[in-house]
This record gives structure tokens, sequence and C-alpha cells, in this order.
């Protein structure tokens, strides 16, 4: 088994070594920065009791009012700015925004690694059904060169989209004069996490790097790459770095931008997500059935590296995509716990073969260095080997 002395994920470090899962959910204390209580309940579930007994939604909805009064426009210039892939979650928030509270968006879209053929359409629907659009793609070069670069150092070739998902709002809000950023749902607080920021609108700055890159700057992963011969000077001038990281603090304050989670103001399902942009922006399940690696039609359809970013959480965490989705729609209460363990145990940590061939090819690695990488990341309290054979140790029962 590889070592990970050499990642620089700063998740990884602090994982409990004794795995136990949520009595309530079927989600694991492995998740990153999650919180159980002495019951053994998880943060996330204790927060979808309060979503369902304590938080007052007409009252959130009220204070969403009072936001959209302050920033709506009436001079025709767009008001808000909503990252929008044409997925279930973004499309509603821009609907809701746009035709509930009668806002201006302007929805910006940061590239996928490569559009899937349904993501496409998608987010076409998404722009005819009455959208504004800023397509942002960035230096393809670079791009491919850093997700080889993430692939190997925090073990997620996903991280470069999650750069500019959250920086190029704020840098389209500058231009544009717009002091509104608006994005879905607090993950930490919906999926299990750090419960600080639950009841905050939007994550303070300071927290982003834990929060949604792993620990790890963009200069933490160059410096990284630089080290180890995948990228040099060569690659990139400074400006082709600009979009995978935020505006200055100072800057987004001194022009009054902010950025909120629709989740703080709107009580977060996703399949009610779902149907809200099915009915109005046009948007379609995946027509190939289920996607890989859980039992859902119908998220994260739009970008054919998606795939990897889930296997990848159930090598080093022992969780995937179906845990994430199970344990959502049981707090819901869509499904059983029972359900929930079932449909965990079938799909879970499944692995994304469709389009393996292209993630090969975009990170220009063969197949004995993907698995290289793989094995590097599995962690030994939570796999073993039997007859040669890779075993999760635990499962969620």
């Amino acid at each position: 088994m590889g070592k990970i002395q050499d990642s620089i994920d700063r998740q990884i470090a602090g994982q409990p070594k004794e795995v136990f899962y949520c009595k309530k959910c079927v989600v694991s204390n492995q998740r990153p920065r999650i919180v159980f209580n002495a019951e053994q309940v998880c943060s996330a579930c204790h927060y979808a009791h309060e979503k369902d007994h304590v938080i007052d939604w007409s009252d959130r909805r009220k204070r969403l009012q009072m936001l959209c009064d302050k920033y709506r426009r009436n001079d025709g210039r767009f008001d808000v700015v909503v990252p929008c892939s044409g997925g279930k979650d973004s499309s509603m928030v821009a609907h809701k925004l746009k035709h509930e509270f009668g806002m201006n968006p302007l929805t910006i879209t940061w590239s996928p690694f490569i559009h899937t053929e349904i993501g496409w359409t998608n987010f076409q629907n998404f722009i005819r059904s009455g959208y504004t659009n800023i397509l942002g793609t960035p230096n393809g070069h670079l791009h491919r060169k850093l997700a080889r670069i993430t692939f190997e150092a925090v073990g997620d070739a996903f991280q470069p989209f999650s750069l500019g998902q959250m920086a190029f709002g704020m840098h389209i809000a500058l231009q544009f004069d717009i002091k509104l950023v608006f994005l879905g749902e607090n993950a930490e607080a919906e999926y299990g996490g750090d419960p600080k920021n639950n009841h905050l609108p939007g994550h303070p700055m300071e927290d982003w790097a834990d929060m949604y890159y792993k620990g790890v700057t963009l200069q933490d992963l160059i410096a990284w790459g630089k080290e180890h011969d995948l990228i040099s000077d060569k690659d990139y001038v400074a400006s082709d770095l600009r979009l995978y990281t935020p505006p200055a603090a100072d800057l987004l304050k001194k022009n009054d931008i902010s950025y909120h989670w629709m989740s703080y103001y709107h009580k977060w399902i996703p399949q009610e997500n779902y149907y809200c942009a099915a009915e109005h922006t046009g948007l379609r399940a995946n027509p190939d059935g289920r996607s890989e690696g859980t039992y859902s039609r119908y998220a994260s359809l739009d970008d054919e590296l998606d795939g990897f970013h889930y296997y990848m959480a159930f090598i080093k965490f022992g969780i995937g995509r179906a845990t994430s989705d199970a344990a959502h729609e049981i707090r819901d209460g869509h499904i059983t716990r029972e359900e929930g363990v079932a449909l965990v145990n079938q799909f879970d940590g499944e692995f994304p073969a469709k389009y393996f061939k292209e993630f090969l090819a975009y990170l220009n690695i063969d197949e004995t260095k993907f698995w290289e990488i793989v094995d590097h990341y599995r962690r030994p309290h939570i796999w073993g080997k039997i007859d040669g054979k890779w075993v999760l140790k635990h499962r969620v029962k």
C-alpha cells in the first residue's frame, strides 16, 4: 500500500482510525470535518432536525426578500450573479431569484473539464429558458496540468474545477459592478462537516481553503507540481491563474460584494430542486439510467470526469456517491435507513468505467499510473487485501 506522506490533502492526516457510522443515516466518521454527538448521530442529521423543527423558514424567506430588496435594480442592469451549470440545484436558485423575488440574474458557468452530452443539453435548455450566461473556460493546457497535479497531490483531479467554480463568480461580480453572488447549498451543513458556519449565510473567506479546497491553495498545488516536475513556469502566465483564486477580501468588502447560500434562506431538498428545474428550465435526467456509483439519475450530470471525484472519495474515506445521496434522502424522509443501507452496499464505490479512457487521456496517464495513484490513497484502517484483492474493512450495516 502506498504511503500518503507526500500527499498535501490536509483532510487525511486527522482522520480517526476507528470507523463507525451515524445511527440515523449512512455516513461514517471518515467524512472530513464531520462531527458526531454522544448518541453517535452526525452533524448533518442534527442540522436536518433543526431544518424540520427549529429554523423558522418563513422568517428566512423574509430575510431573503429584504436582501433582494436591498440589491435589486430597476434600471435593467444585472443585480445578482448565480454560478450555474444547468443542473438541478443552480437552476432552481436562478429560477427562484428571478421569478419569485424579481431579481435580474447574470448566470455564469465555470466550464466542466469535458462536457457530457446530457450536461451540454441541460446547459443549453437552461439558457433557452430565459437566462443570460457567461461561460468561463480556463487555459486548457494549464487546466489539464492542474488536474494531473491534484490527482496525485490530493487524490482528486476535480480540484481545479472547485477552485474556479468558487472564484469565477466573484470576479464577474466585480467586473459588472454586481454586489450579490448566490450559490446553492452549504455542503458542510447539508452533507456533514464542520458545523461552525451552519447558521451563517456564507462561509467567511478565510475558511474557503479548508471547506472547499482540502486545505490546499492554488499556490500549494503549483509548488507541489514544480517539485514533482509536472508543471513549470513555461506552462502559464500570471493572468492564467487569476480566475482560480478569489479577489482579495478587502477588495470585495470595499465594493460591498457578498455571497450567500440559497440553502440558508430556503429549505434545501435536492429532489424538489430537480422537480423545479425539470419543470421550469428544461432539465433532463440521465438518459442512460442511474449515474455510476449511485442510484440517482439527476445529479452531477455535466462532466465526464465527475465520477472519478466520487470514486476517489470512496478510496480515501470509504464513502462514495451513493452514501451522500442516500444519507440526504434519509434525512429528507424519502427513504428509510434500511433502504439507504441497501442502496449504499449495492452501488457505493462502483468504478466509473464509462469515461475511464477519457479520464486517462485528459490527465495523460496510463492505467498502471492510475492504479498506482489510487492505491497510494488507500488508508490501512479502511482497506485490506483478501486473496490479493482490495476490500473495505468496514461497511454500513
